[in-house]
């Protein structure tokens, strides 16, 4: 069909890079998905592969790519803490070198870009909510600063090719996201309690539980994305997307007792280092911009990946 676009997901096996590639399929797009499956799985493309609409392409964006598309969307990145600590050079280049990469891409193409950028970028807060107007409070060389630094450095990278070459580029700071597709041993809160409460195993809490996270369910979250992508060429983020509902963990682990009617108990275990203590994003820019503030609410969206969970863990 001539004007069908071709559009590069790097990272597009991960949790959601996944949930976009079908969300672009769905939309009539034509879906390149790039990953080099060191946290991504097969798993979770593996229903898309039969569309001929769409290709797989094992890469790591570490390294140069020539491909034709008419936009790129750069997801590629270990994004929890068990994984990115797991090799912390690694996680930088990715960041940086792949964002190096597809950056040179974008502009040999003369293509926009969306940079998935982080809620990490502003560290510890010590303001609260955080507006994309605040610059952080980041330890540049702590254990979780490879993922930090890294994405930070990465939308020191796109607004400089922005500003000097013309790139037109797209960075959103995704807070904490959750639902489908989800890796059972990631480390994230969500998951890590559903995967103890479905086993009935102690879940563990860090600290007193009383550190706080906004939970967005990845339906709202691609939907966020994709508005993003979609306005005009001067809107270049930085963007929230996240859920501004805020939440302590100890509610969350009382919630999924609760949902999944575990016999499981609450345990607490010393908060690692340069935890945040609050993290709530402020989204008047998204909804002044985009039109969008998430649907759907904690209940629906933990009912719905509690069940992906008990499919996936009744297969084992």
């Amino acid at each position: 069909m001539i004007g069908k676009k071709t559009i590069l997901v790097a990272g597009g096996g991960g949790f959601l890079g996944s949930h976009l590639c079908e969300r672009l399929l769905d939309d009539g797009a034509d879906v390149i998905c790039l990953d080099n499956f060191y946290t991504g799985s097969k798993d979770n493309i593996r229903h898309l592969l039969p569309n001929p609409g769409f290709e797989l392409m094992r890469h790591d964006i570490t390294w140069p790519l020539y491909v034709e598309v008419d936009a790129i969307y750069n997801l590629a990145c270990p994004a929890s803490p068990i994984h990115y600590q797991h090799d912390p050079i690694q996680t930088t280049k990715t960041s940086v070198m792949g964002a190096i990469n597809l950056l040179g891409m974008a502009k040999r193409l003369r293509i926009p870009i969306f940079q998935a950028s982080t809620s990490e970028v502003y560290g510890d807060p010590s303001v609260h909510p955080q507006p994309e107007s605040y610059w952080g409070n980041v330890n540049p060389i702590g254990i979780r600063s490879c993922y930090d630094e890294g994405k930070r450095c990465a939308e020191t990278l796109f607004f400089d090719y922005h500003r000097q070459l013309g790139v037109e580029v797209k960075v959103a700071r995704i807070f904490n996201t959750y639902g489908p597709r989800m890796h059972p041993n990631d480390g994230r809160v969500v998951s890590n309690f559903i995967v103890q409460a479905l086993k009935n195993e102690d879940i563990t809490i860090y600290g007193d539980g009383s550190q706080t996270r906004s939970f967005c369910y990845v339906n709202d979250l691609i939907d966020g994305i994709i508005r993003l992508m979609n306005t005009p060429p001067d809107v270049t983020g930085p963007v929230n997307l996240g859920n501004p509902q805020e939440f302590t963990i100890l509610e969350l682990a009382e919630r999924i007792l609760e949902v999944t009617g575990s016999s499981s108990k609450i345990t607490r275990k010393p908060l690692p280092q340069d935890d945040p203590a609050r993290r709530r994003p402020d989204i008047s820019e998204a909804a002044k911009l985009l039109e969008w503030t998430p649907k759907v609410p904690l209940e629906e969206g933990l009912g719905k990946t509690i069940d992906y969970f008990n499919k996936t863990l009744s297969k084992k």
